[in-house]
């Protein structure tokens, strides 16, 4: 879904994204400024050991090559991600392939060499189920792991003093009623930025004592369904104290009874992760 939305997002000559943390990566990609003060690209890798898979930070396509120009495709590294140039034919077939989910492969190199560079393999492979191992519920404490989840990178939080709170996931908690649930699959994000925006801006004032409490990892699980209609906020296991509670009550209820009415059938349950209270220092 999130490939469906850079592609309606992207023009017809680019298609670009951002990488997700690679597991299996030994080394990454970093843009870094030496000591004359010059922007430079450098491989960070694991001391002691070769490098055998180099994780990017992000991708693009641009299919701006010219047929005319000789080659198949080129590659290059950009700052800390990899820039791959086709021709507008490809680009095309790439975004064809990448619709219908299928591995599409780009050939690079002069199309008169006998041994081209370099082949790029787009493939779609099975959700990894790692990437929330060993994550457990900021509010009951219980295992997270294997349940459907997005990382969020660009979503709400909330600063003061110095000190700011930031949505990182969502939890979809299993539900055999849920895919009926909303109408429209966007519907899902809109909840669950007005919850976020809700919650962030209710523990806004709150952030300090929150950190000398150290509470800097928060839940918010959120229930909509025919018969119950309501959340609990929670942080080390425990529910938040009630100092808290008035003005949550106050932020999230209107916003989840609204959220409510638009359900069409069946339910939505799932819980929000918030996390890391930043001390931020501002240097003039």
């Amino acid at each position: 879904m999130e490939m469906m939305k850079a592609m309606n997002k992207s023009n017809e000559h680019v298609l670009a994204g951002g990488a997700c943390f690679n597991e299996k990566a030994d080394s990454y990609l970093v843009y870094v400024q030496n000591d004359d003060r010059n922007d430079q690209t450098q491989a960070i890798s694991i001391h002691n050991q070769p490098r055998k898979v180099t994780g990017a930070s992000f991708f693009v396509f641009s299919g701006t090559l010219k047929s005319s120009s000789g080659y198949l495709a080129k590659s290059s590294i950009m700052e800390d991600g990899v820039m791959v140039q086709i021709t507008a034919e490809n680009m095309d077939s790439l975004k064809q392939a990448l619709r219908e989910m299928k591995d599409f492969s780009i050939t690079c190199g002069k199309a008169d060499a006998e041994d081209p560079q370099e082949h790029i393999h787009i493939q779609w492979v099975d959700d990894d189920k790692n990437v929330s191992k060993g994550v457990v519920s900021p509010i009951d404490g219980k295992s997270m792991e294997t349940i459907t989840h997005v990382k969020i990178f660009h979503g709400s939080e909330c600063k003061a003093n110095g000190k700011v709170i930031r949505w990182t996931e969502v939890f979809f908690l299993e539900n055999d009623d849920q895919h009926n649930c909303l109408s429209d699959p966007a519907d899902h994000s809109r909840l669950t930025e007005h919850v976020t925006k809700a919650f962030c801006l209710a523990l806004c004032p709150h952030l300090k004592l929150l950190k000398e409490n150290g509470m800097t990892k928060l839940g918010l699980h959120v229930t909509l369904d025919s018969d119950q209609v309501g959340y609990q906020a929670g942080r080390n296991g425990q529910h938040l104290p009630s100092q808290y509670m008035n003005d949550l009550d106050s932020a999230l209820v209107p916003v989840i009874h609204g959220g409510a009415c638009q359900l069409s059938e069946g339910s939505v349950v799932m819980e929000l992760i918030l996390k890391h209270l930043f001390l931020f220092i501002y240097l003039f």
